[in-house]
């Protein structure tokens, strides 16, 4: 139904933000984690975001929102650091840390906070107009 469109595109956008943001607190807790069940570092975690379309309004022709198709790994090399005294230092003394930059974490992290702000504030508007609308119904 087209009159909570905007509702379920906004609550689409929140879980895809709510996702990033997850994925950034996994990264940003891992930056100095060198070795995993995997073998290695860890490896930095990137949501995947694509739109969705509404099959049901227009077959296709109208954006019902946006989804993570996948949280996909960082193929970036590992930062080499000499250090070896390091329990994981290899026989050089290199260890290998997680590419994790936390600048850019951060700097997502607002990006993601901000794009959940203004989607709150959108499905807030909404419900305030069909609160308004059942109001004048009312009346």
């Amino acid at each position: 139904m087209k009159v909570f469109q905007s509702m379920d595109v906004a609550g689409s956008a929140l879980t895809a933000h709510r996702l990033w943001l997850d994925a950034i607190s996994s990264n940003l807790a891992n930056v100095n984690t060198t070795r995993t069940s995997d073998g290695g570092p860890y490896k930095r975690k990137v949501p995947i975001f694509a739109e969705m379309y509404d099959k049901a309004i227009g077959g296709y022709k109208d954006i019902g929102g946006v989804r993570v198709t996948e949280i996909a790994t960082d193929n970036t090399a590992p930062r080499i650091v000499f250090q070896p005294d390091h329990p994981d230092a290899n026989d050089a003394g290199y260890v290998a840390f997680p590419s994790v930059n936390v600048v850019r974490e951060m700097t997502d992290m607002l990006v993601a906070s901000r794009g959940y702000e203004a989607n709150l504030a959108v499905a807030d508007t909404a419900k305030a107009m069909w609160n308004g609308a059942l109001d004048i119904l009312r009346s």
